[in-house]
């Protein structure tokens, strides 16, 4: 079945009836509730926000095999760094806390005998230290690294770019898949878990972690996908300069 794709013409709040976990995504983009009988691109241009990018980012979210490849070539890198980074300080802020605060409950809730949750506690922190350096790398060094070649090259060269020699094609390397570990993870409770703890608890951990996975993986296609290439052209056009 061909899922919906959104235009600028339908009304933001029917979008948000046709899957309302576009919610926190919309939220990327400074918009809150209260959209009214409004369309997207009254609202895109009310909030000085590109209509084009809006629905690319919402639609790819929407429907898993839509990804506007072309379309989202064309916005400027900086555009796209800002609502990264703001998914960051979403999984910093809610994703991060939301899946602490459940697994907490989770050990809580066990009186005893509680060896196999202690193991998924222990693997989890491990998982999460990894993912907040991989976050840290990109806010500290990856994003700022994008802004200066971008005004580098948007001032005819007049700037310094500060990082010598770095090239994105680094970030590539570094650039960890953490959806591994975060599947195995997902793997430990479903396979390995005995039926002692609140199943409840459980389902409502599971569900945070493949709510969290998915967006990580659409935050990684546009990483890989838009981001690199973006950039790689910048750097190929300044050094041809």
């Amino acid at each position: 079945m061909n899922m919906k794709i959104f235009i600028a013409e339908d009304e933001l709040s029917w979008i948000i009836q046709q899957n309302y976990l576009l919610l926190p995504i919309i939220n990327r983009f400074g918009l809150s509730l209260g959209f009214g009988d409004k369309k997207v691109n009254k609202i895109c241009d009310e909030k000085g926000i590109s209509s084009d990018f809006f629905l690319a980012i919402i639609n790819t979210y929407h429907n898993p095999d839509y990804f506007p490849e072309e379309a989202l070539l064309s916005v400027s890198p900086l555009m796209i760094i800002d609502y990264l980074q703001n998914t960051h300080a979403y999984y910093l802020e809610y994703s991060v806390p939301r899946i602490e605060s459940l697994l907490n409950k989770l050990l809580e809730d066990c009186s005893d005998h509680c060896t196999e949750l202690n193991m998924i506690e222990s693997f989890y922190k491990k998982y999460n230290e990894e993912f907040l350096i991989h976050i840290r790398n990109e806010d500290e060094k990856i994003f700022p690294y994008v802004r200066d070649l971008h005004q580098y090259a948007e001032n005819n060269h007049n700037n310094q770019v500060k990082y010598g020699k770095y090239s994105i094609r680094q970030f590539e390397k570094e650039h960890t898949n953490v959806d591994e570990k975060l599947n195995d993870l997902k793997n430990l409770l479903l396979k390995y878990l005995k039926p002692a703890y609140n199943q409840n608890l459980c389902n409502e951990f599971l569900f945070a972690l493949f709510q969290f996975e998915q967006d990580l993986k659409d935050h990684a296609r546009i990483e890989d996908k838009i981001l690199v290439p973006k950039v790689l052209e910048l750097e190929k056009k300044i050094n041809n300069a």
